[in-house]
């Protein structure tokens, strides 16, 4: 079977091909603007123009832009080649790469938020999550007590801000590193997860045309 993943809720945008499970070809290219440009060139790019019968892409948290970007090119590919669409939880992908790096181990993921805050989420060693994925200012990061392990890329702030002799793993989610992921955490239902309340909200009460 042919897999494809998109990963564009970071910095990066970030395309894979598996085949079997074995990573086939791959793109990652760090921009932090533009994904909705790149996406579909990088895809056309690979093997077969990425022609896949399993699509896997990120859900977010992340960029706002960046994670409605890469559903929407999910769901029309997955119409197009008739394929079968599943997402997965982003912060979960940067964990199951630090435990790729350094074993199995608790980690806490922290990354670039909006307005001057950062996602935060912990997992426990079998890389699933132990609770959902918050929106804090830097200070209310600290205050959680992460884990030893410290992954993301506001992991070396988050560390500092700690103290103690803490793991940092800087990273990028990143499209070649989804068969780490446990199989439980990519699902039919592949919705955003923004981490937080959208900036702007709908005037209640306003008739759309």
């Amino acid at each position: 079977m042919r897999i494809l993943a998109i990963e564009t809720a970071g910095e990066a945008c970030s395309v894979a091909l598996f085949d079997n499970r074995e990573l086939f070809a791959h793109e990652h290219r760090v921009l932090g603007r533009g994904h909705a440009e790149a996406l579909v060139p990088i895809i056309a790019s690979l093997p077969e123009r990425g022609r896949a019968q399993r699509i896997c892409v990120s859900r977010g948290p992340g960029s706002f832009t960046g994670v409605r970007i890469g559903i929407a090119a999910a769901r029309a590919l997955g119409v197009a080649w008739n394929a079968h669409v599943l997402g997965y939880p982003t912060l979960a992908l940067i964990a199951a790469m630090a435990r790729a790096q350094h074993g199995a181990a608790p980690v806490t993921v922290a990354i670039n938020g909006g307005h001057g805050e950062w996602f935060v989420q912990n997992f426990a060693a079998d890389g699933l999550d132990e609770g959902v994925a918050l929106s804090l200012t830097p200070e209310a990061a600290a205050t959680r007590d992460p884990h030893h392990v410290i992954a993301g890329n506001r992991a070396t702030q988050l560390g500092g801000m700690c103290g103690g002799d803490r793991l940092i793993v800087e990273a990028q989610p990143d499209a070649r590193q989804i068969m780490a992921l446990d199989a439980t955490l990519f699902a039919p239902a592949f919705a955003p997860i923004y981490g937080r309340a959208p900036d702007a909200t709908p005037q209640s009460g306003k008739v759309r045309p």
